[in-house]
């Protein structure tokens, strides 16, 4: 921490935040981070409508996963996947960007609108598949649009494309990024705003704020690092840290800790900068888009209300910390009470109790209308506990709409437990790598699980390793988790928001917090535990959503070493689905490319790539 330390006291100690890189040299081609900000409007035109898109409906009487506003249009993308040199914080670094730009692209739509994103992989140097998961939509009439190569599509091979064309089916703030292993590690990640209703009014936007710990080695690397046996025999290999934490994909580094020869710009390349209006209120849409680190964010000086987590709108409640983990949202308001020729910091800090960082502290600037807009702030941080590795107590965490829900015993109830070890019957030597229920994760692009179970096929080629849990025609699951290892997880759900219905350290007593309206999420943190004292959540969903669904753990090396499984449900209506034809060309394609470059697979089978010395 005392690096770390010092270099938040380098910022503050500087006489100026004019950056000494330019924009494309640090971000490429993102407008993310830079003044003015793109401040975004309550809700896109739409010619068919007068007012807001979706009439009437607010989030206290309108049930959204039943309904959807029918005066939808559709938004359309062109994404160019590629990679290119940037440097977020002054490291020169090969990443891998959406046009050209880190963050990615923000895509814009109303509730109800359709989003068709055109995605070119234009990966060389050297090539990989790849494809985009749209985090949080529920995809119930696309569900082979989720982007899970392996799952519900195969990776798009390099010099091909693949349209992706889904509902906006919920509202609130998400993001888009690579399922193909760690690629977002590398960049591949970008905003996603679904405008909707909101739990209270708000003057100004100011869009997307993505935390986001950072690495400077490449990710092909770090894989390798996780996923390699042991260099000393019962040794276990160091843990892979991040090298610093950004804003908006924005903060400095200082040179002289630089000890590998990489280049390194300039230790002042720019931190993100973001404007107050005196007297309005502010929305900032929180995002943890990072890796590993869960992260704590707050404002000097100020409280924040919390009016929805991930794309679910809540009771507002206020806080002077902000907890996400990987893959979690929060959407806050804050009111501009400062003088109007004022300045504070922003700041978010990758938890020191629960995650791993060599530098910890990502700072942002924020400006008043009247004041220097290269000025160092001078306020001071916000004390907040950070001894519990999970969010904040479901208490606080209503939903806003009550989806009826009956706190009855389900259909099915699941207990996985999470644990750690070797791989194989060398122990000493072997890599260790994560099991849920005994089974760790291993994927096959050569096969995709939603097309075998829509032809009928239930019996896979490689099971148990796909770790498929199927659900059948059951109408409601609830998934008792247990984790037993030493860190906590980011748990993640796709094709649902489900019901928390509790979270803790021990045994589970039995009772469900607040039975008749628990919280919704897609991502829940699971608290680190012990084989005796396991960390729990216990979570439950309607199985309304026919279609194959992951649920894993959203740190980006725990799912290369096979923290992941599959689910299925609704399985006659899901074989009754009828499949696009951009799927089996897609597949189509990636058996050409796969049939003529052997590649090797690195860690659980989202990722198969070749090694870059190879091919140069």
């Amino acid at each position: 921490m005392v690096a770390t330390d010092a270099l938040v006291s380098a910022i503050t100690a500087l006489s100026s935040l004019e950056p000494s890189l330019s924009q494309s040299t640090t971000n490429g081609a993102s407008d993310l981070g830079i003044l003015p900000v793109p401040v975004l409007p309550q809700f896109l035109a739409n010619s068919q409508v007068n007012g807001f898109p979706w009439g009437l409906d607010t989030v206290e009487n309108t049930n959204p996963y039943n309904t959807t506003p029918p005066f939808g249009i559709e938004r359309n993308y062109n994404f160019n996947i590629a990679r290119g040199f940037i440097a977020p914080d002054g490291v020169n670094k090969s990443a891998l960007l959406v046009n050209g730009a880190f963050p990615g692209p923000t895509i814009e739509a109303n509730w109800g609108d359709t989003i068709t994103v055109n995605v070119c992989n234009q990966i060389t140097g050297p090539e990989e598949g790849t494809a985009l998961h749209w985090h949080g939509i529920l995809q119930q009439l696309t569900p082979w649009f989720d982007g899970v190569p392996s799952v519900q599509q195969c990776p798009i091979a390099p010099g091909k494309c693949m349209q992706y064309s889904f509902i906006a089916d919920l509202f609130g703030t998400s993001w888009y990024h690579s399922h193909y292993s760690a690629q977002y590690n590398a960049g591949l990640i970008g905003p996603m705003i679904i405008h909707g209703p909101s739990s209270l009014p708000y003057d100004i936007d100011l869009g997307p704020i993505l935390l986001t710990d950072w690495y400077h080695t490449a990710e092909e690397e770090l894989v390798i690092q996780v996923m390699e046996t042991k260099s000393t025999p019962g040794v276990p290999h160091e843990p892979l840290k991040s090298d610093n934490n950004l804003i908006n994909g924005k903060m400095n580094f200082d040179c002289s800790w630089i000890t590998n020869g990489q280049q390194c710009d300039s230790s002042t390349a720019g931190l993100a900068k973001f404007q107050f209006q005196s007297g309005k209120t502010h929305r900032l849409r929180l995002i943890n888009a990072g890796t590993e680190g869960l992260q704590r964010f707050t404002l000097d000086g100020y409280n924040m209300t919390i009016i929805a987590n991930d794309f679910v709108p809540i009771q507002p409640y206020t806080t002077d910390v902000v907890t996400l983990g990987i893959g979690q949202r929060s959407d806050v308001l804050v009111t501009a009470s400062g003088a109007s020729d004022s300045a504070f910091w922003m700041r978010s800090d990758i938890s020191a109790t629960c995650s791993l960082g060599n530098q910890t502290h990502a700072l942002a600037a924020v400006y008043y209308e009247d004041a220097d807009q290269n000025a160092v702030p001078t306020t001071t941080p916000t004390p907040y506990d950070d001894g519990k590795c999970g969010n904040d107590d479901l208490n606080y965490t209503t939903p806003s709409f009550a989806v009826p829900f009956a706190a009855v015993d389900p259909d099915v109830t699941q207990e996985i437990v999470i644990t750690f070890g070797p791989n194989d019957t060398n122990p000493e030597l072997a890599s260790d790598l994560f099991y849920m229920n005994n089974v760790s994760f291993r994927a096959n692009y050569d096969y995709s699980i939603l097309a075998l179970a829509n032809q009928g096929n239930f019996s896979y080629p490689l099971d148990p390793e796909w770790n498929v849990y199927n659900f059948g025609n059951n109408g409601s699951v609830r998934i008792i988790v247990k984790n037993e290892f030493v860190a906590s997880h980011p748990m993640h759900l796709h094709g649902h928001n489900f019901n928390v219905l509790a979270e803790g350290v021990g045994t589970w007593d039995g009772k469900i917090n607040n039975p008749q309206n628990p919280q919704r999420r897609d991502v829940q943190m699971l608290q680190n535990g012990t084989a005796t004292d396991p960390g729990y959540i216990v979570l439950q969903y309607t199985t309304d959503n026919p279609g194959v669904w992951p649920f894993h753990c959203h740190i980006a090396w725990h799912v290369s070493a096979g923290l992941y499984i599959n689910t299925i449900e609704q399985t006659d209506l899901l074989q009754q689905r009828v499949l696009p034809g951009v799927v089996d060309q897609v597949c189509a394609d990636w058996a050409v490319y796969a049939g003529n470059d052997v590649v090797d697979e690195i860690d659980s089978g989202l990722k198969r790539t070749r090694s870059r010395q190879l091919l140069m």
